[in-house]
């Protein structure tokens, strides 16, 4: 072979390569989100589906499922934004972080619950500023609910710091109700009200 003709095969083969692996690698970054959000509702919706299991049971089952894929620390400091966080105390913190994860895993759980026989409709990952979004629908019994689930990388792993659910941030939400109690009260008022049951 023509030593011109073996060293541009070469240098073909070299960019090539780059480019698959540059591909790969974006690539990657983010399917891997979206991977976890597949298992763990295929999960999640495997438990919902099994007519042996009490209800209480299969709620235990699916809040060990979907813990990990949470960021639930992050969430409560992001609900109470940095208006209102950086004032609280450390028990005051860990109270509320306490109260709030409780709060919202029910409330995610009573939404889930309500779709056992789901179908999930994935749309593709969406890169914002180094986070990645992903929108789901899950279609039920003619029903449809869209669900968007952020994910931010934490120490190599993809985690949910917001879900927007029929275009409703979580975080934005109860920020808002947050702000509008400590605005006429104190952090105890708030305490005590998210001590009471989470109203559906």
């Amino acid at each position: 072979m023509p030593i011109m003709e073996w060293i541009m095969r070469t240098l073909l083969y070299a960019v090539f390569s780059l480019l698959i692996l540059s591909q790969t690698v974006i690539g990657a970054d983010k399917i891997a989100p979206e991977e976890v959000l597949k298992s763990t509702l295929d999960r999640v919706f495997e438990v919902l589906q099994k007519e042996d299991l009490e209800q209480q049971a299969k709620n235990k089952a699916v809040v060990e499922i979907i813990t990990p894929m949470f960021d639930f620390a992050r969430m409560a400091k992001l609900s109470l934004g940095k208006k209102h966080w950086p004032g609280l105390t450390k028990e005051n913190k860990d109270r509320f972080t306490e109260l709030f994860v409780k709060r919202l895993r029910q409330s995610y759980l009573d939404k889930l619950t309500t779709y056992t026989d789901e179908e999930i409709i994935y749309e593709p990952p969406v890169e914002v500023k180094k986070k990645i979004h992903i929108s789901t629908r899950l279609i039920s019994k003619g029903k449809e609910i869209s669900m968007l689930y952020k994910f931010y990388n934490s120490n190599n792993s993809w985690k949910i710091y917001d879900v927007e659910i029929q275009g409703v941030s979580i975080i934005r939400s109860y920020r808002s109700q947050f702000n509008e109690i400590l605005q006429r009260g104190t952090i105890d008022d708030l305490l005590d009200k998210m001590k009471k049951p989470v109203e559906n």
